[in-house]
């Protein structure tokens, strides 16, 4: 195999990752790194943990080694983690440089942001809504002359959803130069992805991993049927057993909400496991402490949501546990992606009820792969069902006082007034909407039960011939 030198990558640079212990590139590294220094544009789909941050990091250096000036590069990623991983990235690999970067996420101080964009940083990392929010109000730096522009996690950026950063993108995408080289990762390939692939004009260059599977080889993919209100038993069941077999081993539960985020959190530290929680409801600053002392195994549990279901990458995570099964078959790909990484073995354990079986079809079709059921002692899980459910129970009641919903459409009106909307009038339109369509469901109801009671009428009482139709003559005798 090939090492980094045979890349094209100058000597410092291949010294860098020798001392990093990167001793062979990656097949994504191997594919991207040539066509990104020939100045082409890449879309580069491989899997989580094979090495495409460092694709794209790599190459961007050389070519600011080359001609360093002001704002060189512009990263945009969907989450903070993950832009705080990207920069550790940059500055590790470009210390002989001297490298200047730049974070730009929410949650931070928005005057100390624009000071440091003003100096000029070689490297800005952000997530669009922020960055988008400092060109809207500023003008003391500038990104037309970049040279890179990246989208990491380019599916998540690009798609529309529950977050939708079209907007923030339009803004982003008007002040970059038209002249630029742009870098698309991800991993999962998706149609946007593919039409994006057919509009570029810069010699685009395509890599996605030749791999039967979305998953790794390493990864032991499981799941366990358990009964939609036992659920959280068979979870503590889970963990106590990992636990007392293994009690150097980390382990990251991923769920749906931030409230169930937080009351499992609460009711595991009960049951006195070393768990911390991240969701989005959490102050930056609380968000990068947990993720901190988790890394560190200070704390061997994380509970989330799929806040840290993308790139995030923790090398000592060696279970995944979907507390729900994901609705979307690559979101199940993200988040078991946290664990056997760079080789390493790992265990994926998805929690199953009887209304997610179709998910899970969804999800064996998508990585082409059938999900081995995991065996637990039923009789077990039984003995601390009652247990279980009345700390849930008495978690849920602290939350309750604690006002975390009331906290929760907080954030909500502060968002919609940055976005420059009305909350009250948001919520407005929100209840007609929802009378609108409760008259509907009234309608459809009324109808069918209609549509009912005349089928029921021409089938007439039992043991007696079907009414015939009346005649033209009826009601005039």
């Amino acid at each position: 195999m090939a090492g980094f030198a045979e890349l094209g990558l100058s000597s410092w640079l291949v010294e860098q990752c020798r001392q990093l212990g990167l001793k062979q590139p990656t097949p994504v590294q191997l594919g991207c790194i040539p066509a990104i220094l020939e100045g082409r544009d890449c879309l580069g789909c491989a899997k989580t943990g094979s090495g495409k941050t460092a694709a794209f990091v790599l190459p961007i250096l050389q070519k600011l080694s080359e001609d360093p000036y002001g704002i060189f590069c512009l990263v945009l990623t969907p989450t903070r983690e993950l832009a705080y991983q990207i920069a550790e990235q940059f500055r590790v690999l470009g210390k002989p440089l001297g490298l200047k970067d730049c974070i730009i996420v929410g949650g931070m101080d928005m005057v100390a942001q624009a000071l440091e964009l003003s100096r000029k940083p070689h490297v800005v990392i952000a997530t669009p809504g922020r960055l988008a929010d400092h060109l809207r109000s500023s003008n003391t730096f500038s990104i037309a002359k970049i040279c890179f522009l990246v989208m990491d996690e380019a599916d998540r950026l690009l798609e529309q959803g529950c977050t939708d950063f079209t907007a923030d993108l339009e803004v982003i995408l008007a002040a970059v130069p038209a002249r630029r080289q742009t870098l698309l990762f991800s991993a999962t390939l998706t149609d946007t992805l593919r039409e994006l692939q057919g509009l570029a004009t810069n010699q685009p260059f395509f890599w996605e991993a030749q791999a039967p599977v979305s998953t790794v080889e390493q990864l032991d993919q499981r799941y366990l049927l358990v009964p939609e209100k036992v659920k959280d038993a068979y979870l503590v069941h889970l963990i106590q057993t990992f636990q007392d077999q293994h009690e150097d081993w980390s382990i990251i539960i991923f769920t749906n909400t931030c409230k169930t985020c937080q009351i499992l959190c609460m009711m595991l530290r009960k049951f006195n496991f070393p768990t911390v929680a991240l969701h989005s409801m959490m102050k930056q600053k609380e968000r990068f402490a947990a993720l901190a002392k988790f890394k560190s195994s200070v704390y061997r549990i994380l509970i989330a949501t799929d806040v840290a279901s993308r790139g995030l990458d923790i090398p000592t995570v060696q279970v995944v546990i979907n507390h729900n099964t994901p609705g979307l078959p690559k979101i199940y790909i993200h988040r078991v992606g946290r664990t056997a990484r760079a080789g390493r073995q790992g265990q994926a354990i998805t929690l199953v009820t009887q209304y997610d079986i179709h998910l899970v079809h969804a999800i064996e079709e998508q990585i082409k792969k059938k999900l081995e059921e995991f065996s637990v002692e039923e009789a077990e899980v039984l003995q601390i069902l009652t247990q279980v459910n009345v700390v849930r129970r008495e978690c849920e009641i602290k939350l309750e006082a604690a006002h975390f919903d009331e906290k929760k459409e907080t954030n909500k009106r502060k968002q919609l007034i940055l976005e420059g909307k009305d909350p009250d009038l948001e919520a407005k339109r929100k209840a007609e909407l929802a009378k609108i369509k409760q008259k509907n469901r009234h309608f459809r109801e009324k109808v069918e039960q209609t549509l009912q009671k005349q089928k029921a009428g021409r089938a007439g009482p039992k043991g007696h011939p079907p009414r015939a139709p009346p005649g033209p003559c009826t009601g005039l005798a």
